[in-house]
């Protein structure tokens, strides 16, 4: 059994969005997604933005884009991965992420392209009806 590992899912947040609420809002659900096959293979998920939201609310922000989410947002992952074990790197545009793996792999941090690839990783069993 692997020991569990905490990965950080990075991904497209702001990226394509023009900052519109609804589409940040489906890029986290995205994101999210992919923290339940993480769980379930043993692991630890992380999103930056879980912990960078919260953050900017207790700030003052009035929403991503303004000063305050600009000194939170990126700064929040920078200091989330010396605590992480791996970044698991989702599909799609996005500095950010691109920002996260440059770290993770300077820091000889794995970085996985499919959470296929994440060990301990077992296929959804369907239930029979």
């Amino acid at each position: 059994m692997t020991p569990p590992l905490m990965i950080l899912i990075a991904g497209p947040y702001r990226s394509g969005t023009g900052d519109d609420p609804d589409l940040l809002a489906a890029n986290l659900r995205a994101l999210e997604e992919a923290a339940w096959p993480v769980f379930r293979a043993g692991h630890v998920p992380m999103i930056g933005e879980w912990v960078a939201l919260p953050v900017m609310r207790g700030a003052g922000s009035a929403g991503v884009g303004d000063a305050v989410s600009e000194q939170v947002l990126y700064p929040t992952a920078e200091r989330l991965l010396p605590h992480c074990d791996a970044v698991l790197r989702l599909p799609g545009a996005s500095t950010g992420a691109d920002q996260d793996v440059r770290i993770a792999r300077e820091r000889g941090l794995p970085v996985y392209e499919r959470v296929e690839d994440i060990p301990g990783y077992a296929a959804p069993v369907l239930e029979q009806a």
